[in-house]
């Protein structure tokens, strides 16, 4: 195995992140050609295959998963390092937003590892919707937001870090009778999933009742573990006590979500990245414990 120089890396992480060598050029500012190249000395210097190609699709190999979390990690602590040989000043006021339904108990370890690398900063915390969240940047009032939403969404202008597919999520014992209204657990408006959940009955002609309307993603949970209907979540929110509706015509296939990274700041980059490759790793773990 030969040194892995930090460029190979970066064009790396671009392709897996963009999902094309043509997008990924425009990211760092390479050819289409001088990008593949660089990936082909990725792999050679690894001795591994990062993707599977074929004329239509670029697809992650286990490899390719397990490498792009460690050439995240590695890339975070070769800018953090850069940036206190440049001794550039870091902001001492980070003002972050995330998606209330975006993670659950890895928030806590997430925030405690941002604070081990930047203890001098002041972190500002909002968590809201992804609607609410985006309102707050526009306004000027946040400085990086990491969101959840539908792809081709609210989000479509961030930089996806995250896929999830979207599943039915019902309790163990519940038997929801498709000859009668479907009953739905959902959050109040505005709520992605609660249009999810309602645009892709309604293209199948199922009416539907709000058997409980929750005001946080704990209060659907409860609801749904209680027995008291049907809801729509990311496959990471799985419990135990819960259970997954397979896709039929009255359980209708659901789309996607994607994690989205928004920041417009560029002082604010040396802290963003460190952030993103923690949370990318908290994601993966969670992935991994899915029941």
């Amino acid at each position: 195995m030969h040194d892995v120089e930090p460029d190979l890396l970066r064009a790396f992480v671009a392709v897996a992140e963009a999902g094309s060598f043509t997008a990924a050029a425009g990211i760092i500012g390479r050819s289409q050609s001088a990008v593949s190249q660089k990936l082909l000395r990725l792999e050679d210097a690894l001795g591994l295959r990062v993707f599977e190609r074929s004329s239509r699709s670029l697809v992650l190999t286990r490899d390719g998963e397990r490498i792009l979390v460690a050439a995240k990690r590695l890339l975070g602590h070769y800018n953090s390092f850069l940036q206190e040989v440049r001794e550039a000043p870091k902001p001492a006021l980070f003002r972050l937003g995330i998606s209330e339904n975006l993670v659950r108990t890895q928030l806590p370890s997430l925030l405690s590892r941002f604070r081990q690398q930047y203890p001098d900063v002041q972190i500002e915390l909002s968590t809201s919707s992804t609607q609410g969240l985006l309102t707050e940047y526009e306004s000027g009032l946040l400085d990086v937001v990491i969101a959840k939403a539908r792809n081709g969404g609210a989000t479509a202008r961030g930089r996806v870090i995250w896929r999830e597919p979207l599943v039915w999520l019902a309790a163990v014992d519940h038997r929801p009778d498709p000859r009668r209204p479907a009953r739905l657990v959902m959050m109040r408006p505005p709520c992605a999933y609660r249009e999810i959940m309602t645009d892709v009955l309604r293209d199948v002609q199922r009416d539907w009742v709000a058997a409980c309307t929750a005001s946080s993603l704990g209060g659907v949970q409860a609801a749904v573990l209680g027995g008291l209907g049907v809801t729509v979540l990311g496959k990471s929110f799985v419990q135990e006590g819960m259970r997954i509706l397979s896709p039929s015509t009255h359980w209708p296939s659901l789309p996607t979500v994607e994690v989205s990274v928004i920041s417009g700041n560029p002082a604010m980059q040396p802290m963003t990245e460190p952030l993103i490759t923690m949370l990318t790793e908290a994601l993966l773990e969670s992935s991994a414990k899915e029941p």
